[in-house]
Order: C-alpha cells, then sequence, then structure tokens
C-alpha cells in the first residue's frame, strides 16, 4: 500500500461506528451449545409425555403427535400431559430470561428476580385475585403484572439516585422483596380457610393444575417478550462495561434500563401468574448457561433453553422419585437452586481470599 492510499480517506462504510452497537456475532460454542440443548429438551419432552400413571412407548407418543394414536392415547398425551410440558417449557424460558437481562443489567449474578423481591411482588398481586377476587388466568396474569411492575417501580425510584446504581438496586429489592412477602402472608391470613389452603399452595410453584390456559399465556409472554430483549442485547452488552462507556457509546442508558426492567418483569410476572412462585431457576439458570457456553455473560438464548431444560427436568425427577406424593416441583428447584447458592458465594469468598 502506497503512502497516498493510507492518506486517501476510508469509505464511508468502512469506517468504525463509535455511537453504534457493535455488530452482533454469534459465538461458535454457543451455536453448538444451543444445538445440544435443543437435542436434551426433545428428549427430556418425549420423555415427559411417555411417563405417568399411564406410560406409553415413544412410538405411541410420536404416532399420537401425528395424529394416528389411539383414542386413549390422544387423551393422554394431549389432555393430560401437553398443557404441563409446555407451560414448564414456557416458564423455564421465561424465568431463565428474567434472570439473564437482570444479572446482566446489573451485573451481579445474585440480580434474579425471586432475589430482589420482583417474583414476591408478582406473587401480591396474583394473590389478591386468588384469595379476594378470584378470577380467570388472565386477570391473574394481570393483576401478576400490576404488581411485579408496582415493585419494580418502587425499587427503581428507591435506588434512583443521578441513576440507576447496581448495587443500591439489589439492596433496595431485597428489602422491598420481604415486605412483600410479609404482604403475602398477611393476605393468606385473611384469606378463607380453602382461599388461603389453595394460596399455599400456589405459593410452593407447582406444575400440578396447569392447563392451556396457563401455557398459551405464557407463550404469549415468552413470544413478545423474549423478541424486545434479544433486539436489545448489544445495547444490553455495552451497558455491561459501565454506563458512561455505554452512553459515550450511543445508548440512551435510563431507558434502555427501563425497557429492560419492564421486560424482565413481565417475563417473571407471567410465569409467576401461571404456576406459582418457582424459585432459583431465574438465577441458576443464566450461570449454567454461561458455563456452558464459557462466554463472559450469559446469552439469552441459550439461557432460554438452559431453564426450559432445567425446570422439565426438576418436574421429570419429582414425578420419578416422589410418584405418590405430588411433590410441587418448586421444591425440586428450590433445593437445587439453594445449593447453587450456597456454591456460588462460597466461590465468590474464596476468589476474595486470593
Amino acid at each position: 500500500m502506497s503512502v497516498h492510499d493510507r492518506a486517501r480517506p476510508r469509505p464511508e462504510h468502512a469506517r468504525p461506528r463509535v455511537g453504534g452497537a457493535p455488530p452482533l456475532r454469534v459465538h461458535a460454542r454457543s451455536a453448538v451449545v444451543g444445538a445440544v440443548l435443543l437435542a436434551a429438551l426433545a428428549c427430556a419432552a418425549v420423555t415427559s409425555l411417555m411417563t405417568g400413571e399411564f406410560p406409553l412407548t415413544p412410538g405411541e407418543v410420536l404416532a399420537t403427535l401425528v395424529g394416528r394414536g389411539a383414542p386413549g392415547h390422544e387423551f393422554v398425551v394431549l389432555t393430560l400431559r401437553m398443557p404441563r410440558l409446555l407451560t414448564a417449557l414456557a416458564v423455564g424460558a421465561a424465568l431463565a430470561v428474567s434472570g439473564a437481562v437482570l444479572q446482566r443489567l446489573l451485573r451481579n449474578p445474585l440480580g434474579s428476580p425471586d432475589f430482589i423481591g420482583l417474583t414476591e411482588g408478582s406473587a401480591t398481586g396474583a394473590l389478591v385475585v386468588i384469595v379476594m377476587v378470584g378470577g380467570s388466568m388472565l386477570l391473574t396474569s394481570a393483576a401478576a403484572l400490576v404488581g411485579g411492575l408496582t415493585t419494580a417501580a418502587l425499587i427503581y425510584l428507591l435506588a434512583f439516585t443521578r441513576g440507576v446504581r447496581q448495587g443500591r438496586f439489589v439492596l433496595v429489592g431485597i428489602g422491598i422483596g420481604a415486605m412483600a412477602l410479609a404482604a403475602n402472608s398477611y393476605l393468606i391470613t385473611r384469606a378463607r380457610l380453602e382461599d388461603a389452603l389453595a394460596a399455599q399452595a400456589w405459593l410452593v410453584g407447582s406444575l400440578g393444575d396447569v392447563g392451556y390456559e396457563q401455557a398459551t399465556a405464557v407463550g404469549a409472554a415468552v413470544a413478545v417478550f423474549v423478541p424486545i430483549a434479544v433486539a436489545r442485547s448489544r445495547a444490553l452488552s455495552l451497558l455491561e462495561m459501565g454506563d458512561d462507556t455505554a452512553a459515550g457509546l450511543g445508548v440512551r442508558v435510563e431507558r434502555c434500563k427501563l425497557v429492560l426492567i419492564v421486560v424482565s418483569v413481565a417475563l417473571a410476572a407471567v410465569a409467576t401468574a401461571a404456576t406459582g412462585p418457582i424459585l432459583f431457576v431465574a438465577l441458576t439458570a443464566p450461570q449454567l448457561a454461561r458455563r456452558l457456553t464459557r462466554t463472559p455473560s450469559p446469552g439469552l438464548v441459550t439461557s432460554a433453553l438452559t431453564g426450559a431444560l432445567l425446570l422439565l427436568t426438576a418436574d421429570l425427577l419429582v414425578g420419578w422419585l416422589f410418584p405418590t406424593s405430588m411433590l410441587p416441583v418448586g421444591t425440586a428447584t428450590g433445593l437445587i437452586g439453594g445449593l447453587y447458592l450456597v456454591w456460588l458465594l462460597a466461590s465468590q469468598r474464596r476468589g476474595r481470599s486470593r
């Protein structure tokens, strides 16, 4: 290249875009991990449709899915087991993406909706409908969304001092979550005995009584809000570098944060309304996805696949290990997530001591 060529200005399309987001790149390992997770999900889904009080073979399940199954098999697969499967997939994906967005936005692995009070706030809104009003899944989902958004707004306003600081947001969220938990307990004490028992069972988190209504509601939320989160993944990556850096690269920081928080709250709220608070999926799934892909932060798509697989696997394990006790899946995820949280805190402590 000659001196004149070096001095010649580059064409407009070849100049780096200082104010824009970097081009979206597909990480090769993430693509492989995503394909493996999809294959594992397919196997787990077929297994879920096979197992139960009336066991079926893989051939019978596949024949039923293509419309060639026996009438009895169609009832078992399509009426009894399919809504539970679809709800587990949608709820797991919704919670995982909600957790991934918050963890990346707050730059904190503990920044999940159930840890900072958003899930408890959503549960408060849903409990008002379940205990005091009574209503359909649509009304319960709307109340859970209102409760979650109200909780998020309180946390946002109380944590806002010349911008939202990540550590302050987490601490304020923990305090608001404790207040929401107290409100939930109060609502149960004021309810009739039948409503109180139903509400307490709902608070554990279960896939036992779900139907196509729940699967449709959560599936619609995933279809609407996950693409919004993915479309803002570039800005989210810039926000992880710091507010000043993101603002210097053209990101409207507070507006972008607000949109991402609303997306996270909406996903967590609708999932909570469908099954009750299923804890630790939003906390654990993104970090598992990050470790599988070996990326600095959890990807949204791989987190969704990991969350769906995690919740579906937990539901299968509960059915196999406790076939007669009807143990809620929230108990299993709480045990797994609690062990993971202890390990995460211990590993961070070891990292600081070095």
